[in-house]
């Protein structure tokens, strides 16, 4: 009799389920080729695209950043971290996932129809438990989303600079969020197909080539691998993973452009397992070949030689972090949309004007906070571990607190967790964890670092972390400046600037007699 009720459920809710959001689509019968080539392209829904997009979406330029993690916790550390969050961004993107089922199914036996409307995280909130957890779950989803696509434009300045250095990067940052802003003509998910696939080819190269890389190029000399020194570094280094396996904040999102959400239970588990084959090893290898040089080089392509193939990985990187951008960036359009009332406008021109003052305070929040990798650990302490780690958890837990509601449930925890203790009792765990770990601890040295740079190099910085050259040194006291019409050298100027002696100029360098031994200083630079 059970297994019959839960055969009905599996068919109610398979026949339920196939609503979905027709964009600025012009439906009919007649199907020419170039209809079928965008369909190919442009329209996609089933579980492969679900697959890429999470894939594509969660690894990202976060890739950069995680040797400069490694160096934070050392070897072991960040080979832990790494699986330990994985599996539970896993988890609570599987929870995500239920409580959409649930709610959609709830809705759409109720009649309404979903196919001009995007169903997002803070509305399945409203649905399941009212309008305050609509409130938090919006400011939260929003916030992190904002810093999200700030955190992309931001690595597009940073890896631009290794190509062409003529320019700072806070003016590649001007530039490339000209570029990024054009993501407003990309109506939905659905129209990520062809930019997904495309995507996770690049970061998939791009990690094979850090690894690659580093292990051709061997250890430096006198390479130390002194992490964890400091605690501030070490949590610090842990919220950053904490916030590359926090990405499903547009979970839901995805999951309304698929054809049967109900297929994506496991999809982000599998998109996991993937990435891990991208950032285990090409972290390992980066951090195994320079070490201790990682602290001061949050972006990991900063420290290899400059060949061709290094040159194809950032400008496929900026490809990717432009359409990772699009990602981050498109569910903030959708609550922008529904707030000025073009949700369910079908011209494309008009949606994008509408969406175009989104982008204007991520440019500007990118410009003051230049910061590429610490952003990454705040950003994660204070806005994922809530919005993808926490919210979710308790949700669930509220959502099905009654024996009825779990009797009723579309999709009911399966066996091997251990049903409905098993899993009230892995949020309960994900909840304290990321409470104290990742948002306590994690939050207390984020800020901390964070703090740190600014004080180091202010806001609005020019050009973070870029090399400078110390300024030429005065000439010495009582003796003229070189009157030659030579070219200047182009010897770099030695990097130990500190007492270190000003030779004694020669008399062929100037009409004037040479000085007298007692004129002659010893001019020494630094503090």
């Amino acid at each position: 009799m059970g297994s019959t009720s839960n055969g009905n459920e599996d068919k109610v809710v398979e026949t339920v389920m196939v609503g979905r959001y027709i964009e600025m689509e012009q439906e009919g019968d007649f199907r020419t080729v170039k209809s079928r080539l965008s369909s190919l392209l442009w329209h996609g829904g089933s579980a492969y695209d679900a697959w890429f997009s999470c894939a594509s979406n969660q690894v990202a330029q976060v890739l950069l950043t995680l040797p400069y993690s490694f160096s934070q916790l050392g070897m072991m550390s960040g080979i832990l971290f790494q699986l330990f969050y994985g599996l539970m961004g896993s988890w609570t993107a599987y929870l995500i996932s239920i409580l959409y089922v649930e709610y959609r199914t709830r809705k759409e036996r109720e009649k309404v129809d979903f196919r001009n409307h995007v169903i997002q995280w803070f509305e399945v909130l409203d649905g399941m438990l009212g309008k305050h957890w609509r409130n938090v779950g919006l400011a939260f989803n929003c916030t992190f989303l904002l810093f999200g696509s700030v955190i992309q434009l931001i690595a597009c300045a940073s890896n631009i600079y290794y190509i062409n250095d003529k320019l700072d990067k806070r003016t590649w940052t001007y530039i490339f969020g000209v570029c990024c802003a054009t993501t407003v003509f990309i109506p939905s998910f659905h129209n990520y197909r062809i930019w997904s696939f495309l995507g996770l080819l690049m970061t998939t190269y791009t990690a094979w080539y850090l690894t690659i890389a580093s292990l051709l190029h061997g250890q430096v000399e006198g390479v130390k691998h002194s992490g964890p020194t400091k605690l501030v570094l070490y949590f610090t280094g842990a919220t950053n993973i904490l916030y590359t396996f926090g990405g499903h904040a547009v979970t839901v999102e995805i999951m309304h452009a698929m054809w049967k959400p109900q297929k994506f239970k496991a999809i982000y588990l599998l998109a996991t397992l993937y990435v891990m084959t991208l950032t285990l090893p090409s972290a390992a290898s980066v951090y195994w070949a320079f070490g201790d040089l990682l602290l001061d080089h949050s972006n990991a392509l900063a420290l290899l030689p400059r060949t061709g193939w290094r040159d194809a990985a950032v400008v496929l990187m900026l490809v990717h972090q432009f359409i990772t951008f699009g990602f981050a960036c498109t569910p903030l359009y959708f609550v922008w949309e529904k707030l000025v009332g073009l949700h369910d406008c079908r011209s494309l021109c008009k949606r994008a004007a509408a969406r175009l003052p989104v982008v204007v305070p991520i440019w500007f929040l990118a410009i003051i906070f230049p910061f590429f990798g610490p952003i990454n650990s705040t950003v994660g302490s204070l806005l994922v571990s809530f919005t993808v780690y926490v919210i979710p958890s308790l949700a669930h837990m509220l959502t099905f607190r009654s024996a009825a509601a779990r009797e009723n449930a579309v999709e009911p925890p399966p066996r091997f967790v251990g049903r409905w203790i098993g899993t009230y009792t892995i949020n309960s765990f994900v909840v304290g964890w990321v409470l104290v770990v990742g948002f306590g601890f994690g939050g207390w040295a984020s800020m901390a670092n964070f703090i740190h740079q600014i004080d180091t190099f202010g806001l609005f910085t020019k050009c973070y972390q870029c090399p400078q050259l110390p300024p030429p040194p005065p000439p010495p006291y009582g003796l003229p400046l070189p009157t030659s019409t030579q070219a200047p050298s182009t010897a770099p100027f030695p990097t130990n600037v500190h007492n270190h002696t000003i030779p004694t100029i020669s008399s062929s360098m100037s009409p004037s007699p040479s000085p007298s031994p007692s004129y002659i200083v010893h001019h020494h630079l630094g503090p």
